[in-house]
């Protein structure tokens, strides 16, 4: 008889196990493999070493998706015009993008936003165990103007200005417009903030001449009007040619069902850049 036929849980505990020795031999993984993360339950924190820094997490599932999509697949690479790019991260979350641009262009100037406080702290410790300069951090989320608005903390990548149904993780948090950060020439521009990227794009449509490439996460809620043709007809008018790319949430039968995940229904990349 297999012993996994015996003990069904052998290789959650090996897992474990291993997850165990890593922490106790201060979590160094050289070769970037983080599997041992998967062992751990959702929303449990914990500090790794990646790139032999301290690298303090909220959640693995969350880091592991998106250590994948940035430093795996590398979605965010670009070519700059200069050795010194200046790139407004909007949605910073933990600081994994960041990283990724500062070891892609070390002169980087880079202004990241992250309106969870919990997250934000995480981020803030993130940035300053890789002792990374030319970065300044804002604690407020982004919106279409100045105010003070319900925010769901979903404790890891999934917070979100709130939307109807939201009931449980409520805060208020503090929103700010993006003008203000691309009144000088963008070299690159990630919007990923889950489902506020209309309001944004909207909102400074007229200074988006000033930015070379832009990246956006667009979110579809199921109770919410869909605004992805807004954004592509705004990203056309300003001189953008875009490629679209499917994630997260995937439909194997789009005509049956309403597959969601944290009540969306439709999760897009969107690349652009000008012609």
């Amino acid at each position: 008889m297999q012993l996994g036929k015996l003990y069904p849980n052998m290789n959650r505990l090996n897992t474990l196990k291993n997850y165990i020795k890593k922490i106790l031999s201060g979590g160094v993984d050289k070769n970037g493999d983080f599997s041992y993360l998967r062992a751990l339950p959702r929303y449990h924190p914990v500090e790794i070493a990646l790139f032999s820094h301290k690298f303090k997490l909220p959640d693995s599932a969350s880091f592991l998706f998106q250590y994948n999509e940035i430093f795996n697949s590398q979605i965010y690479k670009f070519e700059a015009k200069n050795s010194k790019p200046y790139i407004v991260d909007c949605g910073a979350n933990i600081g994994l993008s960041i990283i990724y641009f500062k070891r892609l262009y070390p002169n980087a100037k880079i202004i990241g936003f992250e309106p969870d406080k919990q997250v934000y702290d995480l981020l803030s410790y993130n940035v300053n165990s890789f002792k990374l300069k030319g970065i300044t951090l804002i604690n407020k989320g982004l919106w279409n103007q100045k105010k003070t608005v319900r925010f769901y903390a979903e404790g890891s990548d999934g917070g979100r200005i709130a939307v109807k149904g939201d009931k449980k993780n409520i805060v208020e948090i503090k929103t700010t417009s993006l003008r203000t950060y691309i009144n000088k020439p963008v070299d690159f521009l990630k919007i990923d903030i889950e489902g506020a990227e209309t309001r944004v794009i909207e909102n400074c449509e007229d200074l988006l001449y000033r930015v070379d490439k832009i990246f956006i996460e667009y979110h579809s809620f199921l109770k919410e009007t869909q605004s992805l043709d807004k954004i592509l007809k705004i990203l056309t008018k300003s001189s953008f040619r875009y490629y679209i790319s499917s994630i997260g949430v995937k439909r194997q039968y789009p005509f049956i069902g309403k597959d969601l995940w944290t009540g969306m229904d439709n999760q897009l990349n969107i690349f652009a850049i000008r012609k």
